[in-house]
């Protein structure tokens, strides 16, 4: 399981970069300021959560048996798809709507994080 989140996250982050620079080059022009700032955020929590899956798939061969580890792995990739994705389609569609997905990212974000700080309490 360890390789599969490590190759998540290197999935994720690899797209973090592309959909950064297609942001940074393709849609400068094309997107509002403040369209362009939902775009950005969007990628930044993407690229950093990409590293935290990678954190956590690091972690993952020395505890194997935290459950807790397995959870907050699942619940960062969902985190991007949410949280990132909800508002890279808001800043390109300006779909108002979308911006209502994007708490629950962040909330899965929240708790992958706590159950990561709380299994590495638990570790031996």
């Amino acid at each position: 399981m360890p390789k599969m989140f490590l190759s998540i996250a290197g999935t994720l982050a690899a797209l973090a970069v592309l959909l950064g620079a297609f942001g940074a080059h393709g849609l400068k022009a094309e997107l509002a300021p403040e369209m362009m700032a939902v775009y950005q955020t969007a990628v930044q929590y993407h690229m950093w959560h990409a590293l935290g899956l990678a954190i956590i798939a690091l972690a993952l061969p020395q505890w194997p048996h935290l459950t807790l580890l397995r959870w907050a792995a699942w619940l960062m990739v969902l985190g991007v798809v949410l949280f990132s994705g909800s508002l890279y389609a808001l800043a390109l569609t300006e779909i108002k709507m979308l911006g209502a997905i994007t708490p629950f990212g962040g909330l899965a974000f929240i708790i992958a994080w706590i159950m990561f700080a709380a299994a590495m309490w638990k570790s031996k």
